[in-house]
């Protein structure tokens, strides 16, 4: 047996298929922790994943494989396959590109807080404290600036805004320096959320900045550096 044969046997052992040789797969946006949908593989569903980085399921309807985004070109690009400890459900955490619900919600799990109407419709559940913030803080766009800090700021414009920023900034540095756990992670909070309110202020997302450090991973800060220095200036 050659090696590529024996580790593709070694992990499909280490799953514990149903009786339909089929086990449960949980799709997790490897960027922001959001789980994206629940399908099915088999053994060549799993083995075509590893082989093509690309989320591939079985379906238990149409009795055969499916790739997701094949027909709408929402693929999930494999980051990172992990088994559960019983060995019974796979997890994959993916670069979803596009809309991961037929429905074209951001995820399958858009129902929820069941009440005597059935399931309501609702926003999905962040995948990060930081996705829940900034959904809040877009929100506040519309409060009262009298009831809201948030409103109040956007409201007043960027000027009020990035001197708010400074003020964080200067603050963090002086905890910093003064060497205190406790006022360090404070301070620490509060520039975010300040930062967090510019970028809401210029209609970006936390997520483009979570992306744009998910590009850099495993990239020498050094190198990463050197490249945007080399970039000429439109």
């Amino acid at each position: 047996m050659n090696p590529a044969a024996a580790d593709s046997s070694a992990i499909l052992q280490a799953v514990r298929w149903n009786a339909d040789g089929l086990v449960p797969a949980i799709a997790q946006d490897a960027r922001t922790g959001q789980v994206l949908m629940l399908a099915w593989m088999n053994a060549e569903a799993l083995l075509a994943t590893l082989r093509d980085g690309l989320g591939t399921y079985w379906s238990r309807s149409r009795q055969g494989l499916w790739r997701k985004g094949e027909t709408s070109g929402h693929y999930q690009r494999l980051v990172e396959l992990r088994l559960d400890c019983d060995g019974d459900t796979i997890l994959l955490r993916v670069a979803q590109e596009g809309p991961a619900c037929h429905t074209g919600e951001q995820t399958c799990f858009f129902l929820g807080q069941p009440g005597a109407g059935g399931w309501q419709h609702q926003a999905p559940p962040a995948g990060n404290i930081l996705q829940s913030l900034q959904a809040t803080l877009h929100a506040r766009r519309s409060a009262d600036p009298g009831q809201s800090y948030v409103a109040q700021l956007l409201h007043s414009g960027q000027d009020r805004i990035l001197k708010k920023v400074g003020e964080e900034a200067a603050e963090f540095l002086i905890a910093c320096k003064n060497r205190e756990a406790a006022p360090i992670v404070a301070e620490a909070a509060d520039l975010l959320f300040h930062l967090m309110i510019a970028l809401e202020e210029q209609e970006l997302h936390i997520d483009a900045v979570l992306g744009e450090l998910a590009r850099r991973e495993g990239l020498s800060g050094l190198t990463e550096k050197a490249a945007r220095k080399a970039t000429p200036v439109a």
